[in-house]
């Protein structure tokens, strides 16, 4: 699915100026333990999570993160936008809750990150 069309479903806002909307998420997954992130990610994915610091971003450009979404109306730190923008990682951020957003993109035939390698 088109990040363009994922972020319409979570009625998202763009923070980064480099989103690119054509671009292709193949899974999503949710997590605010950055352990797991790294873990169970899967390069092309969306990452849904709380956590709003420059470590998130870090985590998700070593698990090949294709966007960001941050939950519960979470603005992302500022030092993690600038990241973000030089590693063309896409930040998203909604109102809904994690649940939710989980639910709305599952709903919409975005399917789960898998829980053994590709």
């Amino acid at each position: 699915m088109k990040l363009k069309k994922i972020i319409e479903i979570v009625k998202g806002t763009v923070v980064t100026q480099k989103a690119v909307p054509e671009k292709e998420i193949k899974f999503g997954g949710a997590t605010d333990l950055m352990s797991d992130a790294l873990a169970y990610m899967t390069p092309g994915s969306v990452l849904l999570t709380g956590l709003k610091n420059l470590q998130t971003v870090r985590t998700a450009e070593m698990a090949y993160v294709a966007a960001i979404i941050f939950v519960r109306g979470k603005v992302p730190d500022p030092e993690a936008v600038q990241l973000a923008e030089q590693l063309g990682i896409p930040l998203i951020t909604t109102n809904f809750t994690m649940y939710e957003s989980c639910g709305l993109l599952y709903k919409a035939g975005v399917p789960s990150v898998p829980l053994t390698p590709l």
